[in-house]
């Protein structure tokens, strides 16, 4: 970048300036995108929507019957003869 070269102390203030501002605006920038990131690998809603709804799945007799029935069918589904 070329060096500009000032008449006044006016002339820089304002450039200091502009570069305060702009300087906020890529500071406010960079914290939402984090905050963004963050809501990405951090789902919380979404996380205790599934808890939720594995409590409810494997509460009561229904959850004992695929308590015990996951593990056969998973180890069915590992064993199989491909081809």
């Amino acid at each position: 970048m070329a060096n500009k070269k000032y008449a006044s102390y006016a002339e820089i203030e304002h450039d200091l300036a502009i570069l305060k501002i702009e300087k906020e605006i890529h500071y406010q920038k960079m914290t939402l995108s984090f905050e963004k990131a963050k809501a990405i690998f951090l789902p919380s809603e979404s996380v205790s929507v599934i808890q939720n709804l594995y409590q409810k799945l494997f509460s009561g007799s229904l959850g004992t019957v695929l308590k015990i029935a996951f593990p056969y069918l998973i180890s069915l589904f590992l064993n199989r003869k491909r081809g």
